[in-house]
């Protein structure tokens, strides 16, 4: 029986185990550079067979939170070695989730408070970011309606996705992911009823709606490739404003069998179906729902893994590898108060709960002040 505490092949890279931590914005890195901090919090989780890092933007233009580490500048790049460097020596591995997050932004975070910019011309409402509010003080805002991107640019920041992946690697990451999910630039082209465009970057027609992600992995797999790159995804995911349509999957099932024609190392699935809220456009009766698409990607995913994040348990993890759904078991806030997580879910110990007033922004606190199991009892 395939067990989540056994090891991995995932293209060439040998995981010790089938863990993940999934990325976690922490809002951490003073003049938005990757510090000694940073390293220590990423190795004090280095137990997980695999490591993605926090959103890391690939450009000024891509970010949408203060104090974020980026990978666009030569500052960034020794910041982030810092912690691949240390995650290494530890025996871990680590992708940089390179990200662009597109309208959800606010002109106090972009360079001489530009608006954001996106494939669609439409407000993200009900959308956070984190930027200054009115009296200067790091917040979450509404982001306003979003420059709409010419042609022209979209192709530049596709050369910005490819830039970054060499960056990552010049750091030290053993690969990337793509941040496709959870309503930012990629989701913006994906789905019809935000992406109101008219170009060959419209979503008018699935060639069209997919061409700049696929655009994207090929030029990040031909800079670094195939077996050193990932993509995060999250259909019927509804944050920031991402409407449900009747063609989610027809979408991802399309992307899908495109990512396994091109062999990448993993797709990364986001289960947000605990975050849904409002009325949905979707007839029920017609659409998979995220458990039946997910069965229906996995079979168009043959070389490539897949992993599954949100709301996962050691119980429904080993279930869904038993199965053959997943092949690995990503877990996101769990890791945040569990340094030590691999080990309490192999010996069943106790989770310690985290304080959710801590996860943006700050200092140790709530951050790398967490302590281990053994130690939490000795303390008790």
């Amino acid at each position: 029986m395939t067990r989540l505490f056994d090891t991995f092949d995932l293209a060439g890279l040998t995981l010790r185990n089938r863990v993940v931590m999934a990325p976690l914005t922490r809002s951490r890195a003073p003049a938005d550079v990757a510090d000694e901090r940073v390293a220590l919090y990423y190795t004090q989780r280095a137990t997980a067979g695999l490591i993605v890092s926090e959103g890391t933007p690939i450009s000024r233009e891509g970010q949408g939170y203060l104090f974020n580490p980026g990978i666009f500048t030569e500052a960034q790049i020794a910041g982030w070695r810092l912690t691949t460097n240390s995650v290494h020596a530890v025996g871990g591995h680590m992708f940089a989730q390179i990200w662009h997050v597109g309208r959800v932004s606010h002109p106090s975070i972009q360079a001489d408070g530009k608006l954001p910019v996106s494939p669609s011309s439409k407000q993200p409402v009900g959308a956070q970011a984190y930027g200054y509010d009115e009296q200067g003080q790091p917040n979450l805002i509404a982001p306003p309606a979003p420059r709409q991107l010419a042609t022209e640019e979209i192709h530049r920041i596709v050369q910005e996705f490819a830039q970054a992946a060499e960056n990552a690697i010049a750091a030290g990451f053993d690969g990337v992911e793509i941040h496709g999910a959870n309503g930012y630039l990629h989701e913006q082209f994906l789905n019809p009823l935000v992406n109101d465009r008219d170009d060959e970057f419209s979503a008018h027609t699935m060639e069209n709606r997919l061409r700049f992600t696929l655009a994207v992995i090929d030029a990040v797999v031909a800079r670094i490739g195939a077996s050193r790159v990932g993509i995060r995804i999250s259909p019927y995911g509804q944050l920031f404003d991402m409407p449900l349509h009747p063609e989610i999957d027809a979408t991802y099932t399309a992307l899908a069998k495109e990512i396994g024609q091109r062999k990448l190392a993993y797709v990364h699935l986001m289960d947000q179906s605990g975050f849904i809220v409002g009325k949905t456009t979707v007839d029920a009766g017609a659409a998979l729902g995220f458990n039946g698409l997910l069965r229906n990607l996995k079979t168009y995913l043959p070389h490539t893994a897949l992993i599954l994040a949100g709301g996962m348990t050691r119980e429904r993890a080993e279930q869904m590898i038993e199965d053959g759904l997943i092949d690995l078991a990503a877990f996101g806030a769990s890791f945040i108060s569990n340094p030590d997580l691999v080990a309490r879910l192999q010996n069943d110990w106790e989770l310690a709960p985290a304080d959710r007033t801590t996860f943006y922004g700050g200092g140790a606190k709530g951050y790398i002040d967490y302590a281990p199991y053994e130690a939490e009892r000795a303390a008790a």
